[in-house]
């Protein structure tokens, strides 16, 4: 037993890519699933997805970025499932391309706001509602490889993965006493659709890419997902403020 049947995740950008796949693998393990984005129309279609493999789910629209949006997001879950077991945190942008002496002012802003703001956000409304039940939980933030290494002309998108480990590590030594673990992932270049829009869905740009990777290919969402959905399970219980690289070897070069 995993100890996933039953429970109650949030999901911030469950409306696609890693957050549509972490949804999905939830939903097979029986967890009922909140995604919280902006875009209704693509939560429509992953609730249309859990439902087709009898999951259950609802979709909160949330501005990540918003306080009082992100408050509401926990306590919506409340009011419709009861409780809340798992926190994945997810949502985030790519910015644009460019040195960090050109980089855009309101760019550098945006992908602050969305890439670590958020994340601390959300993790501040769901802490509290765990902390609140008593009964422990988890939570899983979103950083990347280039959370591990740097790499030019991303530097904001970089300092947010990178920033966004800082805040995992700090707070699961804060709230592991309390049975709430907390962790992160580090995925490589993966077929999503933030990897489409940085390549242009072109197929030769795209396998630039995966020969970054010592694997040999990109990773998929699933992967990602997979990985997710163990460090909320019992699984992974004696795992803490710990950031899994799933990236094919990538940050071992």
């Amino acid at each position: 037993m995993n100890g996933l049947q039953g429970k109650v995740a949030i999901v911030t950008g469950g409306n696609s890519g890693f957050g549509r796949a972490t949804s999905l693998a939830f939903a097979r393990e029986g967890v009922r699933v909140v995604i919280a984005a902006r875009s209704r129309k693509k939560a429509d279609e992953t609730l249309r997805m859990i439902e087709g493999i009898g999951g259950k789910g609802v979709f909160i629209p949330t501005d990540l970025t918003a306080p009082s949006q992100v408050e509401a997001l926990v306590a919506g879950a409340i009011d419709v499932f009861g409780r809340l077991d798992f926190g994945v945190n997810i949502a985030g942008i790519g910015g644009v391309l460019a040195p960090t002496a050109e980089y855009p002012e309101e760019v550098f802003h945006e992908v602050i706001a969305t890439n670590l703001t958020a994340v601390w956000l959300s993790m501040k409304y769901e802490l509290r509602q765990m902390l609140k039940q008593g009964q422990g939980g988890a939570i899983v933030n979103m950083s990347g490889t280039f959370g591990l290494i740097g790499a030019a002309n991303i530097a904001p998108y970089s300092a947010t993965r990178h920033a966004v480990l800082g805040l995992t590590k700090s707070a699961a030594l804060e709230y592991v006493k309390q049975g709430i673990r907390i962790n992160a992932v580090c995925p490589g270049a993966c077929k999503t659709p933030m990897l489409d829009a940085a390549t242009g869905s072109n197929p030769e740009v795209e396998a630039q890419w995966a020969s970054f990777m010592p694997i040999g290919r990109l990773g998929t969402p699933a992967e990602i997902a997979e990985a997710i959905v163990w460090l909320c399970s019992e699984n992974s219980s004696f795992v803490v403020g710990h950031a899994l690289a799933v990236d094919g070897g990538w940050a071992v070069q």
